[in-house]
């Protein structure tokens, strides 16, 4: 048998280190930048917030963005190889990271469409005069009830643009990550940044906007003797940074082996909340707008999430001057930040089943896309498709990312005592050195800060059903769904690897190997072996 059989396909690459920024920052600025950080902030204490959110960011949300950097450039994988080239019985935790992206995938793009089906609504008004509530929940979605089962009842205005999402993103996974990924970050990020600070400086002139900024930014500092406060704070960071469930380990596999990591973190983790904080402008002084037009207080038209994007926004639209153009505005970054998002969800999933089978990126895109569209379709383009979306998500958020980071944090500091190497790894390619500080603010705060948040969020969903939804509905795509993502990550761990994986013979991780444990000595030239306990900074 010819050896070209049994040779892995080499592994990809982004192009430079300034790419890969520009898609790590475009995973981390999504939907939850736009529609939910200016409300969890302004209900957090306006301005008072900004002091728990940099907390958060400098003592969560950076650590835990290095850590995923050096598990996915030391190990030179996705999230399963990685972590089982840490060790053979972590490999499970890389497929629970996958599972949650299968998960999130299925119904991310769903809100895709719906905001570039709003795209389209924004240049004609098309909801008319009418209620914009009553616009999307009925006339646009036309929303169900699950009590009497899951509906197969299709909707074509969801479903589709919903196909054309999948479409447009399977085309940019298929290209790989230089020409797909890589290029779609080129040019999303930039358009997504000009489209929004437009969107703001639009907003700002509108009448009432000052009432709007008043209220986002006047401190409450009351709210910061509220552990609940603080708590937001940190759980807003830790998703918003795409920290955790696989995405930035394996971004991080991609680079190139002499790249400075902390520095491209830092980078990351602070464009992600000044973007955070541009959004809260533009949100609020719009809010402000509205609360003027209507002759009520800004308190009694914010709101965060669906609620915020689209039945308060198309309000806003309706009643500016120039609302069509912040709507297609407003509308088009919701649906670049949303692909930038997507792409980089899906990544995870097709780098995972590359390494694991040895399988080319055509065919390893088209049999992880194409049923996960198939799937997408089905349960995101009918009349109860809310109701799913609303479920699926709040637990897999709750019990899916938060639980995996709670475990990985533990496993990988307290259990195969990895943070050494990790340490040892960010300051040989790194201009900011990490040392015992960034070791015990993974080690030590952050496993207190997620099993606090975890435990708050069992205890409040065990004592009060989701949303009144009925128990068999949660049981499936609640608490049934977040127990199998567990049970099939094991039992996707017992399946062999291929011979053709990255996992049987790289030789490329094998060159990085040597490099990292044998180098010349600056001085001498002899060859030397470093302790992977020993530190070269003190810093954070």
């Amino acid at each position: 048998m010819s050896t070209a059989v049994t040779q892995p396909h080499k592994r990809e690459a982004f192009g430079s280190r300034n790419v890969f920024i520009l898609s790590a920052i475009g995973s981390a600025v999504g939907l939850g930048n736009i529609w939910r950080f200016p409300y969890v902030a302004y209900e957090g204490g306006g301005g008072a917030f900004l002091i728990p959110y940099l907390c958060a960011l400098l003592t969560a949300g950076i650590p835990l963005l290095f850590f995923d950097y050096a598990i996915g450039h030391r190990f030179r994988g996705s999230a399963p190889l990685a972590f089982r080239r840490m060790h053979r019985a972590a490999e499970p935790l890389g497929w629970w990271q996958v599972l949650i992206c299968v998960v999130i995938s299925v119904y991310y793009a769903v809100i895709i469409a719906w905001a570039a089906m709003y795209t389209w609504f924004s240049a004609q008004l098309s909801w008319g005069a009418g209620n914009e509530n009553d616009f999307f929940f009925g006339e646009f979605l036309q929303m169900g009830d699950v009590a009497g089962g899951i509906s197969l009842e299709f909707v074509p205005q969801v479903g589709i643009p919903l196909l054309v999402v999948w479409g447009v993103t399977i085309v940019i996974m298929g290209l790989g990550v230089k020409r797909g990924i890589g290029a779609a970050n080129m040019v999303l990020l930039p358009l997504l940044t000009l489209m929004f600070v437009v969107l703001v400086v639009q907003s700002l002139f509108l009448p009432g906007a000052m009432d709007g900024l008043n209220a986002f930014f006047t401190p409450n500092w009351a709210a910061l003797a509220d552990p609940g406060v603080w708590a937001a704070a940190y759980g807003h960071i830790f998703f918003s940074l795409s920290v955790a469930f696989g995405i930035m380990v394996t971004y991080s596999s991609y680079l190139k082996r002499k790249t400075d990591l902390t520095g491209s973190g830092l980078v990351v983790g602070f464009a992600n909340s000044g973007f955070e904080i541009l959004a809260g402008i533009g949100v609020f002084a719009a809010l402000g707008f509205m609360a003027q037009a209507q002759s009520a207080q800004v308190s009694d038209v914010a709101s965060a999430g669906i609620g915020l994007a689209f039945v308060a926004f198309p309000t806003i639209v309706s009643q500016a001057a120039g609302g069509p153009i912040i709507g297609v505005l407003f509308f088009g970054a919701l649906t670049f930040a949303g692909l930038t998002s997507m792409i980089s969800i899906l990544e995870v999933i097709v780098a995972a089943i590359q390494d694991k089978l040895g399988w080319g990126r055509v065919r390893a895109t088209l049999i992880v896309t194409i049923p996960l569209a198939v799937i997408s379709m089905a349960f995101f383009s009918t009349t109860t498709a809310l109701a799913v979306l609303d479920t699926t998500d709040a637990f897999v958020n709750a019990f899916g990312i938060m639980a995996v980071a709670l475990v990985a944090v533990i496993a990988v500091s307290w259990v195969l005592h990895k943070l050494p190497v990790l340490q040892e790894h960010l300051n040989r390619r790194s201009s900011f050195r990490v040392g015992l500080i960034w070791k015990l603010l993974v080690g030590l705060l952050a496993p207190i800060v997620l099993g606090y948040l975890f435990i708050s969020e069992l205890i409040t969903k065990i004592n009060t059903p989701y949303e009144g939804y009925p128990d068999w509905f949660l049981s499936i795509f609640g608490w049934g769904m977040v127990i199998a993502l567990v049970i099939l990550a094991v039992v996707l761990s017992l399946i062999p690897w291929s011979g053709r994986s990255h996992a049987k013979d790289d030789p490329e991780y094998d060159d990085f190997l040597v490099e990292e444990s044998y180098e010349p000595d600056a001085e001498t030239g002899a060859i030397r072996v470093p302790s992977a306990s020993s530190s070269k900074g003190a810093g954070a």
